[in-house]
This record gives structure tokens, sequence and C-alpha cells, in this order.
């Protein structure tokens, strides 16, 4: 299957960016009607408006044992911590990879292994820079917990930032989930912390860039 020209520019959008562009489109038409040059500093905002709800499909990878990362972005912690107590994963420290999402990548959140939501819990907080470490504490955030099909659980933090203030989860407790299946959204820049189950062995490093859906994170052994 051959991929156009086209199509490796536009990509589908999320239907939550929608009322977005709308919005920056009709400030755009005004810019027009006031100054011409703004007018062009308003459509290149409402490309980049466009560009951040972008929602392109990813080829999830079909190897057994994996999980992928559940965010595009940076790989800022790698280390144990305590999860959340809200997950109720214990108070035992997990491997903790935690990605940070810049407000230029694309801001859909995947499932990183296949299993059902056994917990969805929001917690309010602040709005630090997600980069922090204390961030996972003091943010706010919206946390599920994932059984996998031999038992073992993991969990997925959504965290807000500076910028981004409104994290979207739309998949419930009893949902049984694929690898790759998109689970939520974060507006305008944050992070997600994964911890992992037991067993697990993380793949990456500080550093290293990751593709939610694509990018493989750990290996359950």
């Amino acid at each position: 299957m051959s991929v156009s020209m086209l199509s490796t520019f536009v990509k589908p959008m999320h239907p939550e960016g929608r009322k977005f562009v709308a919005i920056f489109a009709a400030i755009t038409l005004v810019l027009f009607l006031l100054w011409e040059p703004l007018g062009w500093i308003g459509v290149g905002l409402t490309v980049w408006v466009y560009y951040f709800f972008r929602d392109p499909d990813r080829v999830v990878p079909n190897e057994d044992g994996i999980m992928v990362s559940p965010a595009d972005g940076i790989v800022s912690l790698l280390e144990p911590a305590v999860p959340p107590i809200e997950l109720g994963l214990g108070s035992e420290p997990m491997t903790r990879v935690s990605v940070f999402m810049s407000v230029f990548n694309c801001h859909v959140n995947r499932i990183p292994a296949a299993g059902r939501i056994t917990t969805v819990a929001y917690h309010h907080g602040k709005f630090l820079n997600a980069s922090l470490d204390k961030a996972s504490e003091q943010n706010e955030r919206n946390g599920i917990t994932v059984e996998l099909s031999d038992g073992r659980q993991y969990g997925v933090v959504q965290i807000a930032g500076l910028v981004a203030r409104r994290i979207m989860c739309w998949s419930e407790e009893g949902s049984d989930m694929q690898r790759g299946e998109r689970f939520g959204l974060i507006r305008f820049g944050s992070r997600l912390d994964i911890y992992l189950p037991s067993g697990a062995e993380p793949t990456v490093q500080i550093g290293q860039t990751m593709i939610a859906g694509e990018t493989i994170i750990a290996r359950l052994n």
C-alpha cells in the first residue's frame, strides 16, 4: 500500500479540535478585515490548532509481550516510584516511565497493553510545569489502572501542566482495551506517567522520542 504525499502532511483531526479550529478561523476572518498581515498570522495560528489536534492512524506492533508508548513526546523520567494511591496499585515502588508532550506533539493518548480497565480516577491539583518530578504528586491528573490477562496490573496517569488545563478520558471502568487503542487526550502540552507491571523491563531511555501506539516502551516477562 502506497502513501500519498498529501497524506504525509494532512492528518485526520480529533473531533475535540473542531470547535477550536472554527473559533480561530472566525477570528482570522476578522483579522483580515482589520489588516491583512494580521489575517495571515491568524491563518498560521489556525493551522497550528489543527495540527495540535491531529489524530493520525498508527501502526501498532503485533509482537507478543510488549507495551507501547501511550503518548508522543520525550522520555523525561525513568525511575522507581510509588504510584498514586487512587490507582489501587499498592504502596511499593513500581518502575515509572514519564513521557513529556510539548505543544507540538500529537496529544491523543493510547493504551500501552491490552487489558481491562479496573479503575478510572480523577484527582484535582495544581498546574505546575509537567516536566518536574513533583508534578506526579501535585498536579491535576487522571489515572487508569489496567489488568492484563495474566492478572498483573499497570497504571497510566495523564498529568496536567502549565498550559494543559483539560484532561479527557473517554474510557470507562470495565472496558476491555486493545494495545494502541485511543483512551484519552490532554489539551495543550503535558505528561503521561506509565507504572509498569511487575516483571516488565523498560526498553527506552531518558531523552528518547516516543510515538504513541508504535514505540515499544517495555517488554512483559
